[in-house]
């Protein structure tokens, strides 16, 4: 517990005022006072109605729905506490928009993640706080000190609580190839088995062909994603299992970003239940599609103390 506050200030823009509320309670303090809106054009205002000088300043905003609104908002904030001197200003970014852009696919592609790195470090910020980076490289993209903290803990906790001794006779599945360093970590977490689906397909948002490596036969599955966007791939893994013979499907996911016809491909599919985080607000037609959230406040909230406290982190992050 912060036995005081006039040293730390936790600020949010719009995106996710509920998470940032949630990690002040963790810790003991009260949300700093600012107000971020927009002016009729449209161009964000932000205020800081409370002093920061020589404070060390959290700043908490994911880049989320309307992405680009809610990365001017982080931007504007970040340069405000630093014109106001503030002791050091860190950007705490639950869900780190544009990570799924960090390489070239194609001739002429831009490398977006890395242009957001570096607005984010010309902005001001000191150092960055996030969760589950979409690939692990992007915390080089910093020339700042980045923090990125993991997922599977609290879901391995939820999923250890509601199976019990069950979970060893599970499978932990990676709808995909390239996630399979992550489903082998959460596995050996659980102590369960192991299975990927290997999907092929020519573009994101078609089914392609899959086929299930790995025993399912029989056994209830947890399909294990970084995000959840249009829902397309992990619905389509789903069915995969399903149709390798698994019993009950369950999925989780650490960002729930859920576009499109996300929700209705979820209420049709065959998971019997989505774990989501909250690095990204819960959606308002999230039971309709059997999607449960988590809360990485408390993670989050002890992050924040220990490095207010120069304490190593090294037990949430890597």
């Amino acid at each position: 517990m912060i036995s005081h506050e006039r040293g730390i200030k936790v600020f949010t823009g719009n995106s996710n005022k509920k998470l940032a509320e949630d990690i002040c309670k963790s810790i003991g303090i009260s949300p700093s006072e600012n107000e971020v809106k927009s002016f009729a054009d449209g161009e964000v205002s932000c205020s800081i109605n409370e002093s920061v000088r020589g404070s060390d300043v959290f700043i908490v905003q994911s880049i989320c729905k309307p992405v680009n609104d809610n990365l001017m908002e982080l931007l504007i904030m970040i340069d405000a506490c630093r014109r106001a001197s503030a002791g050091r200003v860190t950007a705490v970014i639950p869900y780190f928009g544009y990570a799924r852009q960090d390489r070239k696919t194609k001739s002429r592609d831009p490398i977006s993640a890395k242009l957001i790195a570096n607005m984010i470090v010309a902005a001001g910020a000191d150092r960055i706080l996030t969760m589950d980076l979409h690939a692990a490289q992007i915390q080089g993209f910093f020339d700042i000190p980045a923090d990125n903290l993991l997922s599977y803990p609290i879901l391995a906790d939820y999923y250890a609580k509601k199976f019990g001794d069950g979970l060893k006779s599970m499978v932990v599945v990676s709808p995909d190839v390239g996630p399979i360093a992550r489903a082998r970590k959460f596995a050996e977490k659980l102590e369960a088995g192991l299975a990927i689906v290997d999907r092929r397909q020519s573009h994101a948002d078609e089914d392609g062909s899959m086929s299930v490596i790995g025993e399912v036969q029989g056994r209830d599955c947890i399909l294990l994603a970084d995000i959840v966007d249009t829902a397309v791939t992990i619905v389509s893994a789903a069915k995969a299992l399903k149709d390798a013979g698994a019993s009950r499907v369950y999925a989780c996911a650490t960002h729930g970003v859920l576009s499109d016809r996300a929700i209705e491909l979820l209420e049709r599919g065959n998971i019997e239940e989505l774990a989501l985080l909250d690095t990204i607000p819960a959606h308002p037609e999230a039971e309709r599609a059997r999607i449960k959230y988590l809360t990485v406040a408390p993670v989050f909230g002890e992050a924040i103390e220990r490095s207010f406290q120069e304490i190593s982190i090294t037990k949430f992050a890597y």
